[in-house]
């Protein structure tokens, strides 16, 4: 009867050691290129975005509660960089992004990456869909100069384009907005974003933007707070206005009649910048708002009924 007994004690001897193995082992972590490391999270992520249903021309925010306390967060989306801020309070990582009017139908990743404190990294991808959005058709009457530049006024339109250009390649990746974005004036919408324009019978366009029926002399609001990157005349645009708010994210203000702020000027949110007119390629008195994202125009009557941080 002492074999079992011998055997029995080896076997009770050889469990306690691999349990003790077990509890000294370090957590599960897979090495990546360079010195980062790749941690699995157990716990899962939490993104969600405004609005909950996309289409073509949709500015869009997302937050994310990740799984574990990160020091950095960015994600790609459609191609685009997204640039988040983090707000401790909520323990949220909050980026804006957007959808462009050329995006198709479809479902689409957003692939989102972050990292600790000690460089691990962690990763989560979600696939989001994309709807088709149904935009108005109309004709417009112009002056013939607008269709039909002559030469000086090329020239003029060519010098715009590298104005705008550099303008555009000068956004901040920090955020800078803060809260809901304003109406800039407080008179009713008469055109709306996507419109498809035909000028004078002849020339195409797509209405980048959301018109104000806004009579000469309306003051004009900031829509949020930022940075002033252009304040001057151009020639489709007439005297205009483009604000840095941060994350790639711009609002563009057109056809002022007067202009109240300069270039590298700081604004806050509801700053008066200037008084609506009828300048550059504009059938009367109006105002012009445009939303751009890294080169994407986006609609916004979106933007105006985000309900932001």
């Amino acid at each position: 009867m002492e074999p079992p007994k011998l055997l029995s004690s080896v076997l009770n001897r050889c469990c306690l050691l691999l349990a003790c193995v077990a509890l000294a082992a370090p957590p599960a972590i897979g090495k990546t290129a360079g010195s980062s490391t790749t941690l699995k999270a157990t716990r899962s992520w939490a993104v969600r975005r405004q609005p909950a249903q996309l289409v073509n021309g949709s500015p869009v925010l997302i937050e994310v509660v990740p799984p574990v306390r990160l020091t950095a967060l960015s994600a790609t989306w459609l191609g685009h960089d997204v640039f988040f801020s983090y707000d401790p309070a909520t323990k949220t990582w909050y980026g804006m992004a957007g959808v462009s009017l050329e995006t198709r139908p479809g479902i689409y990743a957003l692939e989102l990456k972050g990292r600790t404190a000690k460089s691990a990294e962690v990763a989560f991808s979600q696939r989001i869909k994309v709807q088709a959005a149904k935009y108005p058709s109309i004709a417009v009457t112009v002056a013939k100069k607008f269709t039909e530049p002559s030469k000086e006024q090329l020239q003029r339109i060519q010098q715009d384009k590298a104005v705008k250009h550099d303008v555009f390649e000068h956004t901040d990746t920090e955020r800078e907005w803060s809260g809901n974005f304003l109406r800039p004036v407080s008179v009713p919408v008469s055109d709306v974003f996507g419109t498809r324009r035909t000028f004078n019978g002849k020339v195409q366009s797509m209405h980048q933007g959301l018109d104000f029926a806004a009579p000469t002399g309306t003051p004009v609001l900031a829509a949020n707070s930022g940075t002033i990157l252009l304040a001057g005349p151009l020639y489709f645009e007439g005297n205009c206005v483009v604000i840095d708010h941060g994350q790639g994210l711009l609002t563009l203000y057109l056809h002022l009649s007067d202009v109240q702020v300069k270039p590298g000027e700081r604004i806050a949110r509801g700053q008066q910048i200037g008084l609506s007119g009828g300048t550059g390629r504009a059938t009367g008195p109006h105002l012009h708002l445009a939303v751009r994202w890294q080169g994407v125009y986006l609609n916004p009557a979106t933007l105006l009924n985000l309900k932001l941080p």
